[in-house]
């Protein structure tokens, strides 16, 4: 049960069979349907959680309504929002299902316990808060600077796995057009490889 996320925290530590159990202890297995949010805006985020089955959108909504997405996660990445779990303050995410998931979670209070019992998670968290921000801000740059016709492309390259689980308008929502124009790139990109 613990095999994926002890290799994902393997990349980053090395832990003791002593400190292994101590994690595993913290962690608690729970289970959402498809379309469940895990947190809305304006909630204190009191969870980290690893992906072990599923696929989860992290996203924001606009005074006009208007969703966008700011990152997908699937088995094997961490979900949540980072701000409002470290600060313990409302956040501004929505963190909801796509498909029916499971995680592995750990609340504040076992977050705090493991840093100050095992004081190399600090950084584990440091590395994946760090890529995180990497992440991001890539995005916020090819948003900015790249056409939407590479924006898609580099999402199909990036994330292969994640193109055939998410339906059509999340896509667009992640690259930053409406489903419409995105159907007229996907149509001008096939008639290419004719």
């Amino acid at each position: 049960m613990f095999e994926l996320i002890d290799k994902n925290i393997g990349k980053n530590i090395q832990l003791t069979p002593k400190e292994l159990e101590l994690f595993h202890s913290l962690l608690q297995v729970k289970k959402f349907k498809k379309k469940q949010f895990l947190l809305q805006a304006g909630e204190v985020c009191h969870f980290t959680g690893f992906i072990t089955k599923g696929c989860i959108k992290n996203y924001i909504i606009d005074k006009k309504g208007n969703e966008f997405i700011m990152y997908f996660a699937i088995e094997d990445w961490w979900v949540g929002d980072i701000t409002s779990f470290f600060e313990q303050k409302p956040g501004t995410l929505f963190v909801e299902t796509i498909e029916d998931t499971e995680l592995l979670m750990f609340d504040h209070t076992g977050y705090q316990r493991l840093i100050n019992e095992v004081p190399k998670f600090e950084r584990h968290f440091r590395i994946l808060i760090q890529r995180a921000m990497h992440t991001l801000q890539l995005r916020f740059f090819h948003t900015l600077a790249s056409p939407a016709e590479e924006r898609y492309l580099e999402f199909l390259q990036k994330y292969p796995h994640i193109v055939q689980r998410v339906p059509q308008q999340l896509i667009a929502s992640y690259i930053g057009v409406t489903p419409e124009f995105l159907s007229k790139i996907r149509h001008k990109l096939a008639k290419r490889k004719e």
